[in-house]
């Protein structure tokens, strides 16, 4: 058997004659930029996340990078988040001119841990960007209380997180503004690249529209220096199309997490992910830690298991970063997990026979490598 990491012909196949009947409508009509299919997506995926504002961008990173802008960090400003993260979150600050500031994650959920935010706030300090990583939300209350406490903004990394929940809340709604990316890949996925801004503030979101627009508010009535962000119509409607799936999928990934930690509970030298009392958590992502993990990620691949890493190089380590002179232990738990976090397959589409097969295979691997373990230090 051969389990791929991701699968998305096997969730384009049933869908192709709605996606392309709405693709076909867009044709119809020469809405390609903008327009009446985006507006649409946007007040049913603003619904979807309980917020009454969502601007459709083209991608998940314009989406960070016009919730900063809007809400004014600029070159001066200091805006904390984690460095286990899509290289996106730290660009998107880079590119308001701001700064951004690192602070360690937890062990458990892998997302920012507010106990670490103190040391991190200064009086240049504009905002927070908490990633809901893997699909599971940090923990808000702390994090929203702290900001409220010092008047900083915060804007949810919210681009692996669709549908995913804090205490009853949909990720996106809990700050300032939620951040959303729908690459391919993604629990919502669009047929190219795209992004959403949402929010509760309705002047926040007309400052977004202007932003990605050319700072237009109206036609040739440039009253901001923008950027060409738009989402494209085709996005608009086959994302409307895939929006009306989204939370069985997400139902669907949660069953196969719960199928993998039963079948691999017992694992010596394995550490599943842990789902937080507060949290519905969505697995984007089914991250499992080991300590040979690349030695192991080959291991599955010749059994057939394709695996995935996020993230190797926290950001901090990049070279893109080196100026901020973040040596090795800066943050000890971020370097721990990427040198540990391998992804098994997880998408909708799964089988329980693929499910127990990858199972099956990570037992098969691990155990081997305890042998070969025991049998050199008996060597030794």
């Amino acid at each position: 058997m051969n389990v791929p990491f991701l699968d998305l012909k096997a969730q384009l196949a049933p869908l192709r004659s709605e996606i392309n009947a709405a693709i076909s409508e867009v044709l119809d009509t020469c809405a390609f930029a903008g327009g009446p299919f985006v507006a649409k997506f946007e007040e049913e995926f603003a619904a979807f996340c309980q917020c009454p504002q969502a601007i459709g961008v083209g991608n998940g990173t314009d989406a960070l990078w016009f919730a900063l802008l809007a809400l004014g960090v600029g070159p001066g400003d200091e805006v904390i988040t984690v460095p286990s993260t899509f290289m996106a979150t730290a660009e998107a600050i880079s590119f308001t001119g701001a700064k951004p500031v690192f602070v360690d994650i937890d062990e458990t959920t892998y997302t920012l841990d507010p106990r670490h935010l103190e040391r991190a706030v200064t009086p240049r300090t504009k905002a927070i960007i908490p990633v809901h990583l893997f699909g599971q939300t940090a923990d808000m209350d702390p994090i929203l209380e702290f900001a409220a406490a010092r008047g900083l903004y915060v804007v949810e990394d919210a681009c692996q997180a669709h549908g995913a929940e804090y205490k009853g809340r949909r990720a996106g709604s809990l700050g300032h503004a939620g951040c959303f990316s729908f690459y391919p890949g993604k629990n919502l996925g669009a047929v190219g690249e795209a992004g959403a801004v949402v929010t509760r503030d309705a002047s926040l979101a007309d400052r977004i529209r202007v932003l990605r627009d050319h700072g237009q508010i109206r036609k040739y009535q440039h009253t901001h220096v923008g950027w060409n962000g738009r989402m494209d119509g085709i996005q608009g409607a086959a994302l409307r199309v895939k929006l009306r799936h989204l939370a069985r999928w997400n139902t669907q990934r949660r069953a196969h997490a719960r199928r993998y930690n039963e079948l691999l509970a017992d694992v010596p030298g394995l550490k599943l992910p842990t789902e937080a009392g507060y949290a519905r958590h969505v697995y984007h992502i089914y991250p499992v830690r080991v300590a040979r993990r690349d030695e192991t990620l080959a291991a599955l691949g010749k059994l057939g298991v394709n695996c995935g890493i996020h993230y190797p190089i926290p950001v901090h380590r990049q070279d893109a970063y080196a100026s901020l002179k973040l040596g090795p232990g800066s943050f000890p738990v971020a370097e721990r997990c990427s040198d540990e976090f391998l992804s098994l397959p997880m998408f909708p589409e799964l089988t329980p026979e693929q499910v127990e097969f990858v199972a099956k295979s990570v037992r098969e691997v691990l155990a081997s490598q305890s042998v070969s373990s025991s049998a050199s230090a008996a060597k030794a």
